[in-house]
């Protein structure tokens, strides 16, 4: 970059999990790719004074502050980034929209169906001044998951009839570990369901350009109360006798319908869940097609399995092909030929899209209302779960 190159200036808000990824990536994107727009750490923002500046020294940001309104009303900040609990998103991305910044936000969008409306909405009217906004999905921007699509979009699975997408973690399996405010429908909006389960249904949107249009699901939590610690919402202090009671699903499985795009009329099964035993985090996709199929797992990221049905008999059988040449999506501005790359990368390629969009004036992807459709989908699933699973539709 040159010194005329034009800067984004960054507000984050939010230092947890999920801000020390989006940190990594606003860190190292400019790093690694020629940006049209360099983007600039400025400000992370959190609640607790201390903890936020222990973030901004770690994190490597300019400074550190307690109020995110300041930063939307501050002129010099560019890009707000949301990295907060469910529970404020909609509150501040719309406030963000409204001042003129353009909005990156975590998924899932919102809380509710009627929260995710109104930031798109307000995402609409924004994008009418050049203000844009983007939900974030990261695991679209998995090198493999990339080549995917492309397979996909090329054909070469054929008429695509199933689709299987899992979520497997274990974190919760054992049940005196703490509550937090993933437990809490409150803040969090649901469980596994909205947490992991909203990336299976992204990602096989994604990969196939279908929609689904109906869905039968279960849910199901398993462990109702969980002992509480001294600051639960921060995960810190020790636990204590009091204990407090788990208001999000634990497990979630549901089959449903897709119209249009590449799996026009397939069926496809999920399952969203914390207390697989072993799995620690297998996001696990199968597209199968009249011409061949594929097989993913992020707990193998850099590996994409692809079958040729086309080949001779003899000659058939899953292909193990590893997703590091450059001729992969994103792989060339990272390291020699054959080196792999970890979850953190998908971060910077997130920021890389983000930007360039930004940059360049085009609206990015995934769009809020992107992000709106997979807010109805999880309601159409808790809605069937708490129906005996009957099938509903999703508008």
């Amino acid at each position: 970059m040159s010194d005329e190159t034009p800067r984004l200036r960054v507000a984050m808000i939010g230092y947890g999990f999920m801000g020390a990824a989006h940190s990594q990536g606003w860190r190292t994107a400019p790093r690694f790719f020629d940006l049209p727009a360099e983007p600039v750490m400025a400000v992370i923002v959190g609640r607790d004074a201390a903890r936020v500046e222990d973030a901004r020294h770690r994190f490597g940001w300019e400074r550190a502050a307690t109020d995110w309104r300041s930063v939307i009303d501050d002129p010099d900040i560019d890009v707000i980034d949301i990295c907060t609990p469910g529970d404020s998103h909609a509150e501040i991305a719309i406030a963000a929209l409204e001042a003129g910044k353009h909005v990156l936000c975590e998924k899932p969008l919102a809380n509710t169906v009627a929260e995710a409306e109104a930031m798109t909405a307000a995402a609409e009217r924004a994008a009418a001044n050049g203000v844009r906004s983007m939900v974030g999905f990261s695991y679209r921007r998995v090198p493999a998951i990339g080549f995917a699509r492309r397979l996909v979009q090329e054909g070469r699975l054929g008429d695509i009839r199933q689709v299987r997408a899992l979520y497997l973690q274990d974190w919760l399996r054992d049940e005196d570990g703490p509550m937090t405010w993933r437990l809490d429908k409150a803040s969090a909006g649901s469980g596994s369901l909205g947490d992991i389960g909203a990336h299976a249904v992204d990602l096989v949107e994604h990969l196939t350009g279908s929609r689904l249009s109906s869905v039968s699901g279960t849910l199901a939590t398993f462990v109702e109360e969980r002992p509480l610690l001294g600051d639960t919402v921060g995960l810190s202090g020790t636990a204590s006798d009091e204990r407090g009671r788990v208001t999000v699903d634990d497990a979630a499985w549901f089959t449903g319908r897709l119209d249009g795009g590449l799996a026009a009329g397939a069926i496809g099964a999920f399952e969203a869940t914390r207390y697989a035993t072993g799995r620690k985090n297998s996001l696990r996709i199968e597209l199968s097609g009249s011409r061949g199929a594929i097989a993913f797992d992020l707990e193998a990221m850099n590996e994409l399995q692809v079958y040729d049905a086309t080949a001779p008999a003899g000659e058939q059988g899953f292909t193990r092909i590893i997703v590091t040449e450059p001729e992969h999506p994103y792989m060339a501005n990272w390291w020699p030929t054959g080196h792999a790359i970890g979850y953190e990368h998908a971060f910077s390629h997130e920021v890389v899209d983000f930007v360039t969009a930004v940059a360049t004036g085009v609206d990015p992807e995934p769009s809020f209302a992107d992000g709106l459709h997979i807010q109805r989908v999880l309601a159409a699933v808790a809605g069937s779960a708490a129906a005996n699973s009957a099938w509903t539709p999703i508008p």
